[in-house]
């Protein structure tokens, strides 16, 4: 069965608390959905590529949290925050259904790279915006071409979600909001993830394990040529 979070409750990273059993249940109820969404044959971002494989050389790691969240038959949005109470830093929404994505996570592996091209400024011209405005990236899921992602602000239900889950800090299930067309559920995962700044043009998000789970590996790169 699915977890569904009745009110708010805080989650202690220093332990298992069934994350993994929870992320297992969740992928299974979002799965039978999926269907009709095709990825790409095109790959420019092989999940073969010595850049998706590891982080950067970095000058600065810091720990953020991340949430990705979204009606099972819809899209997902994904959200990063200095913490589960702060402002957002990114809110991004994918072009992929959110059972998609769940398919995607069962063997334990998923990388989502994003990509944009930025065209070449003179000296004169000013200095490159940050990687978090930029409006549109080119998105692959281990390593397949799947549409793009696409920087928006944030709306009334994203607030409210996010204001539901402020004392949330890990976790994975269904979210008690209004249920969307044909009652379908509104589905959540937040973990910890170690932000690493390669450089100005590259930086890359990989999920924190709960100690005691393992297994799940999920990472998420920025990267603009």
């Amino acid at each position: 069965m699915v977890p569904i979070m009745d009110t708010p409750t805080s989650v202690d990273c220093g332990r298992e608390v069934r994350f993994r059993r929870s992320f297992r249940s969740l992928v299974e109820c979002m799965v039978p959905a999926c269907c009709g969404f095709q990825a790409s044959a095109d790959s420019l971002a092989s999940d073969t590529d010595e850049r998706y494989t590891s982080p950067p050389p970095s000058t600065t790691t810091t720990t953020v949290t991340g949430t990705f969240f979204g009606y099972r038959k819809g899209r997902v949005s994904f959200c990063l925050q200095n913490d589960t109470r702060s402002s957002p830093l990114l809110l991004l929404e994918f072009a992929v259904p959110t059972a998609y994505l769940a398919k995607e996570m069962q063997h334990g592996l998923l990388r989502i790279a994003l990509e944009c091209c930025h065209p070449r400024q003179n000296d004169s011209q000013k200095e490159r915006c940050s990687l978090f405005e930029v409006p549109v990236w080119s998105m692959y899921c281990n390593g397949r071409k799947v549409g793009f992602a696409i920087r928006r602000k944030m709306s009334v239900s994203d607030v409210a979600v996010l204001k539901l889950m402020q004392s949330v800090s890990v976790g994975a299930g269904v979210l008690p909001l209004a249920a969307g067309e044909a009652g379908d559920l509104l589905m959540y995962l937040r973990a910890s993830f170690d932000r690493v700044v390669g450089s100005a043009d590259s930086e890359s998000f990989h999920m924190i394990n709960p100690v005691g789970s393992s297994g799940q590996e999920l990472s998420i790169f920025l990267l603009r040529s």
